[in-house]
């Protein structure tokens, strides 16, 4: 039986490659660590208020913490019947379907308070992603523009027109982007993302 040959050795690893893509990542985790710092500077006392009673509320606990309270109230209720003595709130428990029913309408107060500011945070990042995916288009079209010229300069390529490489090289424009997706017609509540600024560069 033939010995197998040795396996090859493991490639070197770049030390300095990997830290360099170490730094890149911890500079773009510190760039979101930044952005929400921001945003949490941004929020006002009551803001704030209403975020901690948006989590608290958003526990199991306070689930459980409504419902011991409910029935405490009808249990006192039915033992000062039975004791002979009055009832605070007798059935149909009026004074605490109207607790209930402001607690409900406080909860709701609060969760679409922070559901607002969520959705803003959102179309920020949408925002954001789509700049960034122009930035990279940009760039793309710019890489495929300087291959096309080494090629074109290199005297052992054979040169030729590539139509495909042609119609990449030209960067997107933003603005005839957003007309097509009107023509086509977005749904309402839909927010536009302000493009103009990175169109600049196309081309």
């Amino acid at each position: 039986m033939k010995a197998r040959p040795p396996a090859p050795p493991p490639p070197e690893i770049d030390d300095s490659a990997v830290d360099s893509e170490l730094d890149q990542i911890s500079q773009n985790i510190a760039a979101v660590q930044q952005f929400y710092k921001r945003e949490e500077r941004k929020l006002s006392r009551s803001q704030r208020l209403l975020e901690r009673i948006s989590r608290f509320i958003g526990q199991p606990a306070f689930a459980g913490i409504v419902l011991i309270f409910v029935a405490g109230w009808v249990v006192a209720n039915v033992v000062l019947r039975e004791l002979g003595l009055t009832e605070f709130d007798a059935a149909p428990y009026f004074w605490l379907q109207g607790i209930v029913g402001l607690s409900a309408l406080l909860t709701t107060t609060v969760v679409l308070g922070k559901q607002n500011r969520l959705a803003q945070l959102e179309v920020q990042r949408a925002h954001l992603d789509l700049k960034v995916t122009l930035l990279t288009e940009q760039k793309a079209a710019k890489l495929i523009d300087l291959l096309e010229e080494l090629r074109r300069d290199l005297p052992n390529v054979k040169d030729r027109h590539d139509s495909d490489a042609a119609a990449l090289k030209q960067a997107m424009n933003p603005d005839l982007v957003l007309a097509a997706l009107d023509e086509r017609g977005e749904p309402d509540g839909v927010p536009k993302p302000d493009v103009a600024l990175d169109a600049s560069g196309s081309g």
